[in-house]
């Protein structure tokens, strides 16, 4: 799990992401974001919709998985930016950790973020 600086608090946050974020989309989720230049840190949110999966197990496992994945690169992320990784598909939950985290990484890169 991330720490708590970097978690979004509140809905208004993440509706300003959406509406004035750039996006970054991949074959299993969407990353979008915008530099946040009033913190000092990244914020981070996943959102996994009861379209992916009805179990809410299931979904809080996706995310679990994707926050881990982009804690590992936190030193390597450049300024504070406003993250939001939206899950399109059910086998997010299934993918080897490798793969999952080589998805990410190059979601992130072609963001410009790391």
């Amino acid at each position: 799990m991330i720490a708590r600086k970097h978690r979004f608090h509140g809905h208004g946050s993440l509706r300003f992401v959406y509406q004035h974020g750039q996006t970054v989309r991949g074959q299993m989720s969407s990353l979008k974001y915008i530099a946040n230049d009033r913190r000092s840190t990244y914020r981070l949110a996943v959102v996994v919709s009861k379209k992916v999966s009805k179990s809410a197990v299931v979904r809080n496992r996706i995310r679990r998985r994707l926050y881990e994945a982009v804690r590992t690169h936190e030193s390597a992320i450049r300024g504070p930016y406003d993250i939001v990784l939206t899950v399109f598909s059910e086998q997010m939950a299934t993918v080897p950790a490798k793969e999952l985290e080589k998805a990410i990484t190059d979601q992130l890169k072609r963001a410009k973020i790391i």
